[in-house]
């Protein structure tokens, strides 16, 4: 029901659709608007940049709940364990509002970052208006905020390893951290390449809310992705029909993604070489 038939409304991205005729009425103009939307030089600076900031999530937050989950099933004091965890965890539950304004807060010309340089005798910087920096800020808070709970996934795969493979390997002498690399880490491989294979998915839907909040003018060429633009020309400029054509493209590329590396995850996994 909300996943399928809403996909009805695809068809606005071959129609001039008008609000007040509606998706029966409205002309049907084929590609009309795929191609404006390919050959608008703005478009494929949003998309340059959708993607680098996708991959950077691949590449440096993806792996951060790994780390911190084989790192939280080491520790044996179940109290602390638990308590490090919502600690971690808490992050995950403000919005993405109350992220960004502490995040401009800390590194404002006054906050806590400009000052520690300040009293070691470095000049202050305009991290937030810095297009250098921008990217950078969307992976640290990222990790922030999401890293946490991005355990629970993996801390539940972990907890269902059958502890005698462990006992069988304490009784060969192997270290904590030659089982963690050797049975824990291979064991969870297969949970990983799922939530790979969903990143992946998603690696052209960023997070609207997080990247908005941190946009300033100044960081538009590096910080304009394709969600920000949906809004600036879809929601504000109400160009229904060319933004639905953008979100269609989206979608596609995500599905395509997903289909080939499901598809190598599957053959490397048949030849043993993934885990």
């Amino acid at each position: 029901m909300f996943r399928y038939i809403p996909l009805g409304g695809i068809t606005i991205a071959f129609q001039d659709y008008m609000i007040f005729k509606g998706i029966l009425n409205s002309p049907f103009v084929g590609f009309k608007h795929f191609e404006s939307l390919f050959s608008y030089a703005q478009f494929w600076r949003v998309l340059k940049n959708t993607a680098i900031i996708g991959l950077y999530n691949i590449v440096f937050v993806f792996p951060v709940p790994i780390f911190l989950a084989l790192l939280f099933n080491e520790i044996r004091n179940l109290a602390y364990k638990r308590t490090l965890q919502t600690i971690y965890y808490v992050p995950h539950f403000f919005s993405w509002v109350i992220i960004s304004a502490l995040t401009v807060q800390f590194l404002s010309l006054s906050g806590v970052v400009n000052s520690v340089r300040k009293w070691i005798g470095l000049e202050a910087l305009l991290f937030m208006q810095s297009e250098a920096y921008f990217r950078l800020i969307l992976i640290l808070t990222s990790i922030w905020k999401e890293a946490g709970w991005g355990t629970i996934i993996l801390l539940a795969a972990i907890s269902s390893i059958n502890p005698e493979i462990y006992e069988a390997a304490m009784a060969d002498g192997a270290s904590r951290l030659r089982q963690m690399f050797s049975i824990t880490l291979p064991l969870l491989m297969p949970t990983v390449v799922v939530l790979l294979l969903l990143n992946i998915g998603n690696v052209l839907d960023l997070s609207f809310d997080q990247i908005y909040n941190l946009l300033t003018p100044m960081t538009y060429p590096v910080g304009d992705v394709i969600d920000t633009y949906v809004y600036r020309v879809g929601i504000i400029q109400g160009q229904y029909s060319a933004t639905t054509a953008i979100g269609l493209f989206q979608s596609l590329i995500g599905l395509i993604l997903v289909v080939f590396f499901n598809s190598l995850a599957r053959r490397y996994q048949e030849e043993g070489g993934l885990w």
